[in-house]
């Protein structure tokens, strides 16, 4: 997603559930990407040097942009229709859910 939003920032936009009926705005969704990239770099490099503190790094990096992007999100569904907003709920609810869950399981990591 991160690419793009990047890279084709006004086709990014146009998600119903992205866009909220909201004025474009285009340095938003090309910083939105850019950060994106910036994240999957992190989370990346947890899946190749599988260490306790690179996954708790990640998961902590991704942790501080999902839970507040639920949050904010939750404060605007009234831009969305009722059959947009439980797909877009499931999905950021989840993206906070499961790195909170993975995180005690990093104590079974090996630390460098």
């Amino acid at each position: 997603m991160g690419g793009w939003a990047l890279l084709f920032p006004r086709s990014f936009f146009n998600i119903p559930w992205v866009g909220m009926r909201m004025p474009y705005n285009a340095h938003l969704m090309m910083d939105y990407g850019a950060m994106s990239l910036a994240t999957s770099v992190v989370l990346g490099v947890a899946v190749f040097v599988v260490r306790r503190s690179t996954a708790r790094t990640a998961l902590a990096v991704y942790l501080v942009f999902a839970a507040p992007h639920l949050v904010i999100h939750i404060q605007l569904l009234h831009h969305l229709t009722p059959g947009e907003r439980m797909p877009l709920l499931a999905a950021l609810t989840a993206a906070v859910v499961i790195p909170l869950v993975l995180l005690p399981l990093t104590s079974r990591l090996e630390e460098a």
